[in-house]
């Protein structure tokens, strides 16, 4: 546990067997798993959250091709890569499958971070079959990956790690770390193996392995590593505390131990990524359904997870126009009225004005008349065919003489000098008698 590497790196899986959690992907009757087995790699984009496995999943791959000798490994990040790397892997992978008959396994860690540009740059070589592509992207490929190129992977989606897949590597974790689990029978008996005898045991609570299993919300490399630092960071205060006969010779690391070494938000939230997205979706959805704890809910996923309150505040302003309109027209100021508030004061104080509205605008009855009827709008005028219909003369403002003499504003009947209702024609001639608010686009 001295070592300065990253936990999550130096307990990396190399085989299918120590890799938990995505059995959907890679379990044993998946067609993946047949096609791993078999050596036959197809290129791949593997889809996912931080710390599922993505990477992992990437060299275990690469480990079995090494293997047997069918095929090389090449690794790149797009963080840090440029289109000269990406070519020159290319050109030692021609060479590669020329001289030794032997394809390219290229792995390309962020491979949204490429641009179209970029990523264009795979596309023969993967067509031909010069070099397997394994991307790996924390993004929506739909959007992130170019459709040529995708069109060439089979696209995995790797979900986020239960609670039980977190356990299982955590457990794994301290068994090759040589760690005690207070209260719980060793599951190999040489586990406190040590080179110096007078090293002290380590024990740690097997709620502290529970909490890390809970908060780093699926994400193996933010739980291991949270591990790493909260045992470390015990060894160092034993060591600095006593020395010589009366050192410790047993060191506890509790719950609030792992809290601290997590040291972050187990709130998954992406502000410029699909969670982003996901979330704002659902917020608007449990509004329209007058779910009022949901809506609470995915409010807080987004605030707490650092989303602008001004971003949320402006749907909100949409919202009571789309789905309350006026079946509450209260609800648009009182939209606004938040909006306005959250620029005032920003957060945190904002927090509980967007509560209040996203509230009202659960409780409120809805309405979509207006949104639909401006949709048929729209619709007449995109699906018309030839010159728009001309404004019907006497709709026409006639400010100067010859405008009256053409016969601008004559016969219009000024409402206001009417007691009673007024039959006039407003729309023009060809759209007489329609209705928007049922109307139908043809």
């Amino acid at each position: 546990m001295t070592s300065n590497r990253p936990l999550a790196e130096s307990l990396r899986p190399s085989t299918l067997e120590e890799y938990f959690g995505q059995n959907k992907v890679v379990g044993q009757q998946t067609l993946l798993r047949s096609l791993l087995d078999s050596q036959e790699v197809p290129s791949l984009i593997l889809w996912g959250p931080p710390g599922c496995g993505k990477t992992t999943l990437a060299h275990i791959i690469a480990s079995g091709s090494k293997k047997t000798g069918t095929a090389r490994y090449v690794s790149l990040s797009a963080t840090s890569a440029s289109t000269s790397d990406v070519r020159e892997v290319i050109k030692q992978a021609q060479n590669e499958l020329r001289l030794s008959k032997r394809k390219t396994i290229m792995f390309v860690d962020e491979i949204h971070r490429f641009n179209k540009s970029q990523q264009d740059t795979f596309l023969p070589h993967v067509e031909r079959g010069t070099v397997t592509l394994i991307g790996a992207t924390t993004e929506n490929p739909s959007f992130q990956v170019n459709a040529a190129l995708l069109s060439r992977c089979r696209v995995l989606v790797l979900e986020k790690l239960s609670v039980e897949a977190m356990a299982s590597i955590l457990d794994r974790a301290v068994v090759r770390l040589g760690i005690g689990v207070l209260g719980r029978e060793a599951a190999n008996p040489r586990q406190r193996e040590q080179s110096d005898a007078h090293d002290p045991k380590i024990l740690i609570e097997e709620k502290a392995l529970d909490t890390i299993a809970h908060l780093c919300d699926g994400d193996a490399r933010a739980g291991l590593n949270g591990l790493q630092l909260a045992v470390q960071a015990q060894v160092s205060s034993s060591r600095l505390g006593q020395s010589g006969p009366d050192a410790a010779r047993e060191i506890l690391v509790k719950e609030e131990h792992v809290k601290e070494g997590l040291q972050r938000s187990h709130i998954l939230y992406d502000r410029a990524g699909e969670e982003h997205y996901n979330c704002i979706s659902a917020l608007h959805k449990s509004m329209r359904g007058s779910d009022e704890n949901a809506s609470l809910y995915w409010l807080g996923r987004m605030l707490e997870g650092g989303e602008d309150p001004l971003y949320v505040a402006r749907r909100l302003v949409r919202f009571a126009s789309e789905d309350v309109g006026m079946a509450d027209p209260a609800a648009l100021p009182q939209a606004v009225s938040a909006f306005q508030a959250c620029h005032f004061i920003g957060m945190p104080e904002c927090e509980v004005i967007l509560a209040q509205c996203v509230v009202y605008l659960a409780r409120a009855p809805k309405s979509v008349d207006v949104y639909k009827a401006y949709g048929n709008v729209k619709a007449c005028l995109r699906n018309h065919r030839g010159p728009l219909p001309s404004v019907p003369l006497h709709l026409r403002n006639a400010p100067t003489r010859l405008m009256k003499q053409l016969g601008y504003a004559e016969g219009y009947k000024y409402n206001p000098a009417f007691s009673g209702a007024v039959e006039q024609q407003y729309l023009p001639e060809e759209l007489q008698g329609t209705d928007f608010f049922t109307w139908t686009p043809s």
